[in-house]
Formats: C-alpha cells, structure tokens, sequence
C-alpha cells in the first residue's frame, strides 16, 4: 500500500509539475471573466516560480546539503567483505531495444561499483533493483542491464548476486540482507548517488545492517545552467528526496530525519 500510495503522489512531489499545473489551471482561468484576477495570479505565481528556477541555482541549494551530509571516505579499507549498489542508474527499456545497457544521469553508480569490485577482487558482490514502475515489465529488468554491463565491463555476473524482487529503496534494503546475510562486524560499502546517501543509510541502520557509504554522481558541485529543463529536473530529484526523508522518517523506516555520518 505505501508503494502504490508513493507512486500515486509523484506528481506533488515535483515542483516542476505543480508549477505547470498552477500554470495551466491560471490559463484557463482567465478565458472567464468571473476567475480571470485568480487566475492572473496562478499565472504570475507560477511564471515567477519558472523565473526563479531559472536565474538563482535553487538546484544547487537543495542538493547540496543532502549531498554534502556523507563525505566520500578518503580512504578506505584493505579489506572489505561486500560491495552494494541499488539499482535507478540503468534504462531497461532503451537497453532492450538498443541491444546494449544504457545508463542514465546517475551512472556513476555502475562504474564505481564496477571499479571497487576490481579493487576488492575477493569482496561480494551486490546488486539490488527491481522496477519502481507501477506496472513493471517482466522481460527484461534492471538485472538483465546490470548482468550485460558487469559482463562487459569484465565482472563474471556468476560473482554477484542479484536481487530483482524490491520496487523502492526500502524493499532493496529489505530483500537484499536475506540472500546475502551479513555478518556482525563484516565491512560493507555500499555505492549510490550522493543526494541518495542520507536516507539510504538510515535505512540500512534501521535494518540493522552497517554500511560504509561511498557517494557518488554529485550534482550540486556543477556551474548554474540558465537552461529551464535543466533545472527543473535538478529541483524535481531534490525535492523527492527531502520529501522521501520525511516519509521515511514518519512511517518508520528510519530511525532519523536526515541520517549523518
């Protein structure tokens, strides 16, 4: 019932859509004289949010301190026992038809994982992604594109262990301790995009399984771009993330409001 409500409520999650829907609504307002000044001012509201958007870099204050709440370790371990990473950073469906896996604007997470693999040969290896989709397709899925770019980037797929079952970041954490039972005091790194870290973490604390977070895929750190698009999908992906905060934290699956180090 919670995914199905999360996924019901995307839409105010993005102030990119509630600003074209305020838009749209002040628009139509002003075709009839009784609602034209509510509408003016639907219209006005949501032009100076777009303006906003626009000229100052909100993207970058809303991702910064989410980004920035987990440092990168400097270093880390000589040994390490496992390697995770969640799933959100492949496109199944251009995978599929193209032939070949495709990533998308948080692909660091497959090639990080892929390097520390590399570096910890003798690590364990896990990938945790089903489909956040509603109606999710069942022929070719996050694992398909993690086996096909793992195999081509020459990690052996017969090395990791993949779980496909979970459709939000708390199901990946959920599903995922089962198959690989970790162990008290083995150490753990888990690889994801830095605006996911926080929440993340306080996930697997919650589930009693420690980690080392290793934050990859920063966004806030990039020159203010003047392109709307641009920006309102950086604003889009913060906002669900200091909202996915409060969710979590409120029906209890995570003991914080933003987890820190």
């Amino acid at each position: 019932m919670f995914f199905v409500l999360s996924k019901l409520l995307v839409p105010l999650q993005s102030p990119g859509d509630l600003l074209l829907l305020l838009l749209m609504l002040g628009a139509i307002c002003t075709w009839f004289a009784a609602s034209r000044r509510p509408g003016i001012i639907l219209v006005s509201v949501a032009t100076a949010g777009l303006m906003l958007a626009v000229l100052l870099p909100v993207s970058s204050w809303l991702a910064a301190p989410l980004e920035n709440r987990f440092p990168r370790p400097s270093t880390l371990s000589a040994h390490v026992d496992g390697i995770i990473v969640l799933g959100g950073a492949v496109d199944p469906d251009t995978s599929l038809h193209r032939g070949l896996p495709s990533l998308n604007a948080d692909a660091e997470r497959m090639t990080e994982f892929v390097r520390l693999a590399k570096i910890y040969p003798d690590a364990r290896l896990v990938f945790s992604g089903g489909s956040g989709l509603l109606r999710a397709r069942d022929d070719f899925s996050e694992v398909d594109v993690a086996r096909l770019f793992f195999s081509q980037q020459g990690i052996d797929p017969a090395r990791v262990v993949f779980e496909a079952r979970s459709r939000n970041t708390y199901e990946n954490v959920a599903f995922t301790k089962p198959l690989v039972k970790p162990a008290p005091g083995q150490i753990w790194l888990l690889v994801s995009s830095a605006q996911d870290v926080p929440r993340t973490v306080g996930i697997f604390r919650k589930l009693d399984w420690p980690v080392i977070a290793v934050p990859v895929a920063y966004k806030s750190d990039a020159s203010h771009s003047y392109f709307l698009g641009d920006n309102l999908h950086q604003i889009d992906r913060s906002a669900h993330e200091w909202l996915g905060l409060l969710v979590y934290r409120i029906t209890g699956k995570t003991d914080a409001l933003f987890p820190a180090p």
